[in-house]
């Protein structure tokens, strides 16, 4: 009788274990029916991985954490893998160059397992491989998961400089100067054969120069359907701009990079990432502080850079307008002049944002720098012109090479200034130094230079807010005169030679001739300028 009650307790349970059987084929249909395991599929995109008790978490390129699970969180249920558990799982990888175009449909564990494996080596070589400053950034996605539609959009139609823009999946790999955009979407520019050659460096119609810079190459559509694996990423934008070509002059350095620079990277508040082709070192100390207004992170050499950077956005060339210029209609934020020289006096923590008329009874004078040349038009009477300009009333700074060659410490020196003066040349670029309602004297060379000089360093004065005064040399005040007879056709008609080429004008005009001032013309010259800083 014992016996057949403990029978009949054990029924119900065997009954109870066979119901429950009968419930999984539902359960398993009810999971393939729902979403009922969306907690566990996103895992494949956001995988934190914990070690000993402590996690791994996700930062951005300023060091700020974008999420943070800690012990106590994984002890209430939240999704976490255990790196004993993975152990035990299928580490085979994805391949890693294929890039699913959809969403993908949910995994089962062991598929999971394998992706948090390949993730976290991943992570692991991020973490050794990452330059800036340390942070892990970006996402832990892996090139295997469904990308999102990226965009490619250019623009050829300015007469100075082809760009690029690039959103999405962007990735760049510098070694062999190539940006891939994975996954572009519809509306993008489609280039024939998926492939466009951006040379970084706005003087296109300079077609020998331009041969001096490197060509990046951007790969979309079936030409980027088989991208680099990321190794590292970037949470940031990337801006890639060439120091090559004419780098090596002052003037060119401003209007061909900085300029350009400033109006297409301002726009990030510092966090971009700027890279630069034909990496120059010497150029990249020389404007330093530049830079570093425009970037927190530090300049990467593109040529020489192995990695596979991934970018949530790309722009390849920068937006350079005219000679030493921002044209506010065509500039994509409005930026002007005004707000270039303001970026620069925070670059280089300048004070001096004005001039002050000075009273002309109150002993103090006004500030001249002077900017000397060693070589080609020089002036071969400094001495007494610095001598006549302090007659007038001016405090002289004498600027050789060796001064200007300081950019940091010129800066101060010119910000000090209400006047400038010098002989046509890259020197004279330092006005955008000066502060505003400043006053900047150009000598224009003899040989009709007047238009050429006017152009470059003249004709964009007013729109940095400073006055313009020009002073141009006539025969009796050149050189060439001991060179030539009076009856060459140096003096009886120059423009003829401006006929022949650039070649000869420069190698005349621009590189083959001193400039003797005549004193008394200068010293009326220096009183008009005077007159025009001081109040009585």
């Amino acid at each position: 009788m014992k016996a057949r009650r403990n029978e009949s307790r054990k029924k119900p349970r065997c009954g109870g274990a066979v119901a429950a059987w009968l419930l999984v084929p539902l359960l398993v249909l009810v999971v393939l029916k729902t979403d009922w395991l969306l907690q566990v599929t996103p895992l494949k995109e956001t995988i934190v991985t914990q070690v000993s008790d402590e996690t791994v978490h996700k930062v951005s390129s300023s060091g700020e954490p974008r999420f943070r699970l800690d012990s106590e969180r994984v002890r209430k249920g939240q999704q976490l893998f255990d790196v004993g558990k993975l152990k035990d799982a299928d580490p085979t990888p994805k391949t890693p160059d294929s890039v699913a175009e959809g969403t993908p449909s949910p995994a089962s564990s062991d598929e999971i397992a394998g992706d948090s494996i390949d993730a976290i080596e991943d992570l692991k070589h991020e973490n050794d491989s990452l330059a800036m400053k340390g942070a892990i950034d970006g996402s832990l996605r892996s090139s295997d998961v469904a990308a999102p539609r990226s965009k490619l959009t250019c623009n050829f139609s300015s007469e100075r400089m082809n760009t690029c823009a690039m959103e999405g999946d962007v990735r760049m790999h510098g070694k062999s100067a190539s940006f891939y955009v994975v996954a572009v979407s519809d509306d993008s520019y489609r280039p024939e054969n998926g492939t466009v050659v951006i040379r970084p460096y706005p003087r296109k119609w300079e077609k020998w120069s331009m041969l001096t810079v490197r060509e990046v190459t951007i790969l979309s559509g079936a030409a980027a359907a088989a991208p680099p694996r990321c190794t590292v990423r970037h949470d940031v934008p990337v801006v890639v701009f060439s120091t090559g070509a004419y780098s090596r002059n002052f003037f060119h350095s401003m209007t061909d990079i900085v300029i350009p620079l400033f109006n297409t990277a301002r726009e990030y508040d510092g966090q971009v990432q700027l890279v630069a082709t034909d990496y120059k070192n010497k150029w990249i100390t020389q404007f330093r502080h530049i830079l570093a207004a425009l970037s927190v992170y530090p300049v990467i050499d593109f040529d020489a850079d192995d990695a596979v950077r991934c970018f949530p956005s790309a722009r390849v060339g920068v937006e350079g307008h005219a000679e030493l210029r921002i044209i506010p209609a065509l500039s994509r934020k409005g930026y002007t002049m005004t707000d270039f020289r303001d970026f620069l006096r925070s670059a280089y923590s300048l004070k001096r944002a004005w001039t002050t008329p000075v009273k002309r009874s109150s002993g103090q004078r006004p500030r001249l720098v002077m900017v000397l040349r060693r070589k080609s038009r020089s002036l071969t009477n400094e001495a007494e012109a610095i001598a006549t300009a302090t007659e007038v009333g001016f405090e002289v700074v004498a600027a050789g090479p060796e001064m200007v060659a300081d950019m940091a410490q010129f800066a101060e020196v010119v910000s000090s200034c209400d006047v400038m003066v010098g002989v046509h040349g890259a020197g004279l670029t330092n006005m955008v130094f000066l502060p505003n309602n400043g006053t900047v004297m150009q000598i224009i060379p003899y040989g009709g230079l007047r238009w050429d000089c006017y152009a470059e360093l003249g004709y964009p004065v007013p729109e940095m807010g400073i006055h313009y005064v020009e002073y141009e040399a006539t025969a009796e005040e050149t050189t060439l005169k001991d060179v030539y007879p009076r009856d060459h056709v140096v003096f009886t008609d120059p423009l003829a030679i401006h006929k022949k080429g650039f070649d000869p004008v420069y190698e005349i005009f621009l590189e083959g001739q001193n400039v003797t001032l005549d004193i008394d013309r200068f010293r009326g010259a220096m009183q008009q300028i005077y007159q025009s800083v001081t109040i009585s």
